[in-house]
């Protein structure tokens, strides 16, 4: 392991007849304290859990075009994503002549509020979440609102992910352009 020279004699002694005594260093041997460390690295290598992935469960519909779900109007919420994080959403179809009643517009943070409330008056066999991404959304959002989805414990088959009308990218547009959002 170590050794060590002790032999000092005693005082110091000076003078020619004196013999000098041979000063040996001090070597403390290392291997063992290698062979330790790569025990214990062994040691938490074996004994850690490693983080297990988490991912959400899609439901995806199969490409059956003779099933066609049926959605009522007033259960029927769609959402729209647009772009610098904005959200938009209506309730049932859009109406012309009704489009600055229906046509509204929130955030993320005021999203929550929306879903719960959607849900909680609404039936839940007549209740549909449509969510649609503008081109110019970001995927962040449209994993945000899958997200909100799973906070507010919608089921899954109650919110689907749609393709965005003209009329509603043009919807975006002008509410985007009016309120300045680049």
């Amino acid at each position: 392991m170590a050794e060590m020279d002790t032999s000092s004699g005693g005082g110091h002694k000076k003078g020619p007849g004196v013999k000098k005594a041979k000063k040996l260093s001090t070597r403390v041997d290392l291997t063992p304290m290698v062979d330790l460390g790569f025990l214990l690295i062994t040691f938490f290598v074996f004994t850690t859990t490693m983080s297990q992935s988490t991912a959400m469960n899609m439901n995806e519909p199969k490409d059956d075009s003779t099933q066609v779900m049926k959605v009522k109007n007033s259960g029927a919420m769609t959402i729209l994503l647009g772009k610098g994080d904005q959200v938009y959403y209506y309730f049932g179809q859009l109406e012309a002549d009704k489009l600055s009643e229906q046509f509204k517009s929130t955030t993320f943070k005021q999203i929550r509020e929306v879903i719960v409330t959607k849900k909680k008056a609404t039936k839940i066999d007549d209740l549909m979440y449509i969510i649609k991404s503008d081109k110019k959304s970001t995927f962040k959002n449209a994993i945000d609102i899958l997200d909100e989805m799973s906070i507010c414990n919608v089921p899954p088959g109650h919110y689907a992910e749609v393709d965005m009308t003209p009329t509603e990218e043009l919807l975006i547009q002008k509410t985007e352009e009016a309120n300045g959002i680049k």
